[in-house]
């Protein structure tokens, strides 16, 4: 596929393609750009952008001012999405609260206070049980998260800082 002198060079970096030709054979060219459309399709868009496992990430390549736009870019979205959603579901819970009391006192609805106090009593027993060692699924995704933010400090700072300015806004 790739003879003589008619592919000086190719490089793929993170998906990025550079191909230089040398008035090469179209349909050579042709199959190599197919091949490496098919790399780049199978990877993952936040393995080429945060890297993965020992690779370094896409972000490392951006100046640090770079990488701390990207992060508090992001962050900023997440923040202002997460104020609306929050809002949304805080009066949707306290719209249904409120309705459950009103058809209460209403008489529409009776409680067994007495049943609900034992089943919240026995739901707290099943909790002191389960508290004491955590699933190993719950631990070895907490490390894997402590890991990521080692790697992209810089980007997770600025999206910290973004997250907070977008609660704000």
């Amino acid at each position: 596929m790739m003879n003589g002198g008619h592919i000086e060079t190719l490089v793929i970096v993170a998906g990025y393609t550079q191909l230089k030709t040398t008035m090469a054979d179209k349909k050579e060219v042709e199959e190599t750009l197919e091949e490496l459309a098919d790399y780049v399709k199978k990877q993952r868009w936040w393995n080429r952008v945060f890297g993965k496992n020992n690779s370094r990430p896409l972000a490392e390549k951006y100046s640090v001012g770079g990488q701390i736009a990207i992060g508090g870019l992001t962050g900023w979205c997440a923040g202002y999405l997460f104020q609306k959603v929050g809002k949304l579901a805080a009066s949707a819970v306290g719209g249904g609260f409120l309705l459950l009391q009103i058809a209460n006192h209403t008489g529409y609805i009776r409680v067994d206070w007495k049943r609900v106090e034992r089943d919240v009593n026995k739901a707290k027993k099943q909790l002191k049980l389960n508290v004491d060692k955590p699933p190993r699924e719950v631990t070895t995704k907490v490390e894997e998260v402590q890991i990521f933010v080692k790697n992209n400090i810089v980007v997770m700072g600025g999206f910290a800082g973004g997250f907070l300015i977008g609660l704000a806004s």
